[in-house]
């Protein structure tokens, strides 16, 4: 990895991770993670979060040659997931006297991950707060719920850096040549979904800052076009679809379900519509529901098993609404041989999503796909246009 210039006085010390094959022990990375962490320096000199204990050694290497025999006075704790934290213990045993920067959620949840005295050592800071360096402030904001109730972002008031926390972050290492937003959403969905209106509410207060880099813990530096990502930050965080288009989602025993999807896929596709595709048994599951966000619109085809859903159906349809999904049309396919109920059954979980309109007809495949099921499908894309 080239080095990632940040200013004179901060520094970038995170590290890549290209060993990791899943990210939270659920998200495929095939392209790593970055875990970002910063130092800066200044009459105090203050190290921006920690890294995973994955790359703890090439952490420390980075930080002691930045530091050049001087000695850190705080560590600034965003967040307390281990891939940030991991080596809070190692920094306070190493250099006895730094000092703890965190809220009170942060100081609850370090006592909980680690058996260390650290009383007398620490910053306890609350909304708006400011911590002086010399050259440099940091102001505190809180994020709480995104994703963690003790999160906090910093405003670095001379150089105009936000320290963003998870926000802004994205799948993939460093140098890994890749566009930011396919994974950045599917970061985003997966993660940080379910908390839009905590999203929304950071980025009011965001507004009131000038702006000029934005510094995640995950994935680049942001450093031009910031409106861009702002942009997409408050389409995701609003559950409003980012293109006009179908995904259609489908799971299926035999084979005779995924016939009818990709039928379902080409009479769309002869209406002009954008499609995009998944076989839930062996696609992703992320990037499944990331396009399922990504799109106004949504198709589910499923066959009954054990008289339930098949459990790949009901595991996408579970993780919609865990993630929040809503304002968003939704078409219904079921196969069945002798008692089919999955349509029943997915319209129940679609039911309980907010603002999500289910789009007649339910076409029910009895085994195959006849032309009676195609003539159904015709009714039901141009319904799904509407």
């Amino acid at each position: 990895m080239s080095k990632v210039e940040i200013s004179d006085s901060i520094r970038y010390i995170g590290c890549d991770d290209h060993t990791i094959d899943l990210f939270e022990s659920q998200y495929k990375v095939p392209n790593g993670v970055s875990y970002n962490s910063y130092v800066i320096m200044d009459d105090k000199i203050a190290i921006m979060d920690t890294v995973d204990s994955r790359t703890t050694k090439e952490w420390l290497d980075k930080l002691e040659s930045e530091l050049s025999g001087r000695k850190p006075d705080y560590l600034i704790i965003s967040h307390m997931e281990p891939d940030h934290s991991s080596n809070i213990g190692l920094l306070g045993e190493k250099y006895p006297e730094l000092k703890f920067v965190g809220n009170a959620k942060t100081f609850q949840m370090l006592q909980q991950f680690f058996d260390m005295d650290i009383s007398n050592r620490t910053v306890e800071v609350k909304e708006g707060d400011t911590l002086e360096l010399g050259k440099h402030t940091l102001q505190f904001i809180m994020a709480p719920m995104i994703h963690w109730p003790e999160v906090m972002m910093e405003y670095e008031k001379t150089e105009k850096i936000l320290f963003s926390a998870d926000g802004f972050g994205k799948f993939g290492a460093l140098d890994t040549d890749e566009e930011w937003a396919c994974e950045a959403r599917r970061y985003y969905i997966n993660i940080v979904g379910k908390y839009g209106a905590s999203v929304r509410a950071v980025l009011k207060k965001a507004a009131n800052l000038d702006i000029q880099m934005i510094a995640p813990l995950h994935g680049p530096i942001l450093k031009e076009n910031l409106a861009y990502y702002i942009e997409k930050y408050d389409i995701w965080s609003s559950y409003r679809p980012e293109d006009e288009g179908v995904t259609i989602a489908f799971a299926s025993i035999h084979g005779n379900t995924k016939v009818a999807a990709k039928k379902m896929a080409e009479i769309l596709k002869s209406k002009g519509q954008t499609v995009s595709i998944f076989d839930l048994s062996r696609d992703d599951m992320s990037e499944a529901i990331e396009d399922a966000f990504r799109y106004d619109k949504l198709i589910v085809a499923s066959p009954t098993y054990d008289s339930a859903l098949f459990p790949f159906m009901e595991d996408f349809l579970y993780h919609l609404k865990i993630k929040n999904y809503q304002n968003r049309k939704v078409g219904i396919i079921e196969n069945g041989t002798w008692a089919p109920v999955a349509g029943k059954l997915m319209k129940t979980y679609i039911e309980e999503l907010k603002n999500c309109e289910i789009v007649e007809p339910m076409v029910t495949i009895k085994s195959t796909m006849n032309a009676e099921n195609i003539e159904m499908m015709e009714k039901l894309a141009d319904a799904m246009l509407v």
